[in-house]
């Protein structure tokens, strides 16, 4: 097995059990975050409140060594609160960059959908080439550079939806639901004891397995998961079936077939295996359309979803052996 893959499963195991000392329960979730980080992506997360967004994303800065900034947007949020301006100072008589917190690498946009389109695309830049432009200047964010935006399902009052170019700037829509039974009661317990997980973050209960500059190195390692080629046609297919079939109005891009592939092998390495399997594309391929797609009236009046829409597409499209 090559070393940079050995070492990239390594630290994907290492990180998945670092960030559960943490987070209760959603696997699934982490298993998506630490996907969307590892390959150099942005992700949607999806909730109602109070089911760890905001602390799975500071803990997953805290294990992988990187700087963490929030932004919660609001409808009188203004780009240059985003990406920061040029402030004129009296006592050096010169203007002097103040950063916004869009220079960092883990950024936290909370409640995406409450700011305007205006503020959204300040972010959309900084998402597709890791740089702002403030007064005709370019700077460059880190390389490591990641948005994590959240929305609340059922919370649409006040809110701008988000534009359909900017949500293909996401490679996953993560869906985080509540906890189970089990999970819960162990979170209550954990509550009325004073261990809470923000208590165990804070304390420094939880340590990093990699630095920021080893980030490029663990990349480096997934390229070596084997992708076969009648998978990447299998890839090709569900996203090309998505633009011709009757429930989707408007189909998936062809960055839907990159981040298919992408997230496909990058769970293959989370596995703990060197090849991508047909069920690795399955599996994730809700988290990569399911954004990206929207579907025709007829059908949303009839009561189809999202993901009854991309079950017909995968039932559609046959599976390669």
């Amino acid at each position: 097995m090559n070393g940079d893959l050995a070492r990239s499963k390594e630290i994907l195991a290492q990180a998945k059990a670092e960030v559960g000392k943490v987070i209760v329960g959603q696997h699934d979730v982490i298993d998506q975050a630490l996907i969307v980080i590892f390959t150099g992506h942005h992700a949607l997360l999806e909730g109602v409140p109070g089911i760890a967004k905001t602390l799975l994303v500071r803990t997953l800065a805290r294990v992988l060594g990187c700087e963490f900034s929030r932004i919660q947007f609001t409808p009188d949020l203004m780009p240059t609160d985003i990406t920061g301006t040029n402030v004129f100072s009296l006592k050096d008589n010169d203007f002097h960059l103040v950063k916004g917190p869009v220079f960092t690498t883990f950024l936290l946009a909370d409640e995406i959908n409450r700011a305007p389109a205006k503020t959204q695309s300040a972010l959309l830049q900084a998402m597709q080439e890791r740089q702002v432009t403030i007064d005709r200047e370019t700077h460059v964010l880190s390389p490591d550079f990641t948005v994590f935006a959240t929305q609340n399902p059922i919370e649409y009052e006040g809110t701008y939806p988000l534009p359909e170019a900017q949500k293909d700037r996401f490679m996953l829509k993560v869906a985080m639901g509540c906890p189970n039974e089990d999970e819960e009661s162990a979170l209550a317990r954990q509550f009325l004891s004073g261990d809470s997980p923000e208590r165990r973050l804070e304390s420094g209960e939880v340590s990093a397995v990699v630095s920021g500059a080893e980030l490029a190195a663990v990349r480096a390692g997934l390229q070596e998961v084997t992708v076969r080629e009648e998978l990447i046609d299998y890839a090709v297919t569900i996203v090309r079936t998505t633009r011709a079939h009757d429930s989707i109005l408007v189909g998936a891009s062809p960055r839907a077939t990159e981040a298919l592939l992408t997230a496909s092998r990058a769970a293959a390495a989370l596995d703990g295996r060197d090849f991508v399997t047909p069920d690795d594309v399955k599996t994730y391929a809700l988290a990569v359309l399911g954004h990206r797609i929207v579907l025709r009236p007829e059908y949303e009046i009839e009561g189809v979803t999202v993901q009854e829409a991309v079950d017909r597409v995968l039932q559609d499209v046959t599976v390669p052996r």
